[in-house]
């Protein structure tokens, strides 16, 4: 693998590594294309897995910067970024709406999960995600938080405010760690506190242990719990440095029935970790 840092990320106080996936290509080399992604598709080793595969079928050179959404966001904002792979809907949304972005292609799913200490001190295995998250709060158990406007911690906040409680982020008990979200399970393994995560980033991790992991999946399985994930090119309108025809390139390549078969067989520990729908 090669790395590079990309300087424009640096002025945002990003201290941030790009990645590029190396392979043979086969097509006529086009460039490279900067994108803005989170940490969960990094993490995973998704991106490492299709970087090369999309070199070899395009020709073009992905480059990226793993970063919360709301990060990914502001550099696509500012110009820095030709592309996004994010997931937080609504905030996605706005950011198109506000004229950043020129359309959102949706193009794999996972969900979030609640983790916990194995002995569950707040006894909330097989609970709702409410009822959960109201007895973390009555009980007060710690609860370790992203806290760092990611799209896992924007659908964390949609949850407590789904539950009528108010953000509980002046609390002893709440932990908001400012972290990605293999850094935000291992802080709250070790403070054996319970977290949201999506569950490709607690596969590796569950990986990383063997599977056998010190915090386990407690509460699973809701509607609310899904986790979308997008692709949106930079408007060249806003930013006429954005490698647009390449981005396009790059959605229309997530979106065909090859790359979702791709997204659809990779799996560790022999799971799944994204199903794609980029047909819906």
């Amino acid at each position: 693998m090669k790395r590079r840092v990309f300087s424009g990320l640096l002025a945002l106080g990003v201290a941030a590594v790009l990645i590029t996936g190396v392979g043979i290509s086969h097509a006529q080399d086009k460039g490279t294309l900067l994108m803005a992604t989170t940490t969960s598709t990094d993490n995973t080793g998704l991106l490492e897995y299709l970087a090369p595969k999309f070199k070899e079928d395009t020709g073009i050179e992905l480059l990226w910067v793993a970063v919360g959404t709301g990060a990914a966001l502001a550099l696509g904002e500012n110009c820095d970024v030709s592309v996004l792979l994010v997931h937080a809907p609504d905030a996605e949304k706005k950011y198109i709406e506000k004229g950043y972005g020129t359309e959102r292609t949706q193009i794999m799913y996972n969900d979030y999960v609640i983790l916990g200490p194995k002995d569950d001190p707040a006894k909330v295995k097989g609970k709702s995600v409410t009822e959960a998250l109201q007895t973390i709060r009555q009980q007060k158990v710690r609860f370790a938080s992203r806290g760092d406007n990611s799209g896992t911690h924007k659908a964390e906040l949609n949850l407590w405010k789904r539950a009528g409680i108010k953000t509980p982020d002046r609390e002893s008990w709440y932990l908001a760690t400012g972290q990605g979200m293999i850094n935000t399970i291992n802080i709250a393994a070790e403070q054996n506190a319970y977290t949201l995560a999506d569950r490709g980033t607690f596969i590796k991790y569950e990986d990383n242990f063997k599977g056998n992991p010190p915090l386990v999946i407690l509460v699973e399985g809701e509607k609310e719990l899904r986790n979308q994930y997008s692709v949106i090119p930079v408007n060249p309108e806003r930013c006429p440095n954005a490698k647009y025809d390449l981005a396009r390139e790059f959605a229309q390549w997530m979106a065909s029935d090859k790359t979702q078969k791709l997204i659809a067989d990779f799996k560790l520990l022999d799971k799944q970790l994204f199903y794609p729908n980029a047909g819906e």
